[in-house]
């Protein structure tokens, strides 16, 4: 629940930073919460299956809590579905294969971290 709720207000400060300084017509914000929260859980589980195996602690504080928390996939499922139908088809195309792209490449990239 901890876990949870720091990772809730950690996606809120940064997805309004990131707005405040971009805008909000392209949902940067989310599309980089997805992608630090992909790179974070490849690193976390990386590190909690073949570093610390048997701890049962941070998986349900890290993975579970923060980045439940702090992930959006509902959001950008949300955003994509509006920018679409509003008009803007290229860009929601855009944050979809961004997000999803990006978010895998990301997760990789956090497992090869985490077994260096």
């Amino acid at each position: 629940m901890a876990g949870g709720g720091a990772g809730s207000l950690a996606r809120y400060m940064a997805g309004m930073a990131i707005m405040q300084r971009f805008g909000a017509r392209f949902p940067l914000g989310t599309m980089t919460i997805n992608i630090t929260g992909s790179f974070l859980i490849g690193l976390a589980m990386t590190l909690i299956t073949e570093r610390l195996p048997g701890d049962l602690f941070w998986r349900p504080l890290l993975v579970i809590g923060f980045l439940g928390g702090y992930t959006t996939f509902s959001s950008f499922e949300w955003e994509s579905y509006a920018t679409i139908r509003q008009g803007g088809f290229w860009i929601g195309l855009a944050n979809v294969v961004g997000s999803v792209g990006l978010g895998y490449a990301a997760v990789w990239l956090g497992a090869v971290v985490a077994r260096k």
